[in-house]
């Protein structure tokens, strides 16, 4: 199968590619390698795969639409895995207008090129922030979303959304993937597993938000990647699935471990 996987260099779309191609499916990599976190990070975690025939690398923005259109319509693609964007709840709210054009704008380039280019399957990468302060245990793909509580959480709605509207009109089958705190080798050095392990070997305090006994859901990355491929085959209709652990850590905790 020809796969074009957005956001391919980043902690979850490295080891996406890397599974794919080990399958024997040939990837095509969209990275614009920007600056959120050090972009030599990205570099290393495709660096295994670049010489792989099967593997062909675009440095290329996703809210470059002309750029976009070009690759879609050169090559060959029977599935895209939306993984590029702009991540993280609190740089969100900093920079709301960033996210929001990333987030919605770049997710509406890469639909439209499908439906340009007659591409009718896609794997979204949603996010369990759209879940925002609800209370009800355990969250629920059938749970009204309409309260999200940062931006990020707002534009990964927003892409939930406009992927129902283009399945629609235009037929473009969609499985939209809600990822719980995905932790592992990669993992984004501003992520809490990661930084926090860097200050306790580097002798550090830890910053926590809150007292601590706030709690989430950390999915292993294997666990994620696992969960894609076994959708690959089964993108049909409009769909939302929930990829998580079901087994809430609460931050002391993860901290003490």
């Amino acid at each position: 199968m020809n796969i074009l996987v957005t956001g391919g260099a980043g902690f979850i779309g490295s080891h996406l590619c890397e599974k794919l191609l080990s399958l024997g499916h040939r990837v095509l990599c969209i990275d614009n390698f920007n600056d959120f976190y050090s972009p030599s990070i990205k570099r290393n975690n495709i660096k295994g795969v670049l010489t792989n025939p099967d593997f062909k690398l675009f440095e290329v923005d996703i809210l470059n639409q002309s750029e976009i259109n070009n690759i879609f319509s050169s090559y060959p693609i029977d599935l895209v895995i939306h993984l590029a964007a702009r991540a993280g709840v609190r740089p969100s709210i900093a920079q709301p207008l960033l996210y929001e054009k990333v987030n919605v704008i770049g997710t509406l380039n890469i639909l439209e090129a499908c439906k340009y280019n007659k591409i009718n399957k896609l794997i979204f990468a949603s996010s369990s922030s759209v879940y925002g302060g609800s209370k009800k245990i355990p969250f629920s793909e059938e749970d009204r979303v309409d309260f999200p509580i940062s931006p990020y959480a707002s534009t990964k709605k927003s892409g939930e959304l406009i992927c129902y509207t283009y399945y629609h009109l235009y037929s473009i089958e969609t499985i939209c993937v809600r990822f719980f705190t995905v932790y592992g080798p990669r993992q984004r050095p501003e992520m809490a597993i990661h930084k926090f392990t860097r200050q306790i070997f580097n002798k550090e305090p830890i910053e926590v938000y809150g007292d601590g006994s706030s709690s989430r859901d950390y999915t292993y990355i294997d666990d994620i990647i696992n969960g894609i491929v076994n959708m690959i085959n089964k993108v049909q209709g409009y769909e939302i699935v929930n990829l998580g652990n079901s087994y809430p850590v609460k931050l002391l905790e993860l901290i003490h471990l």
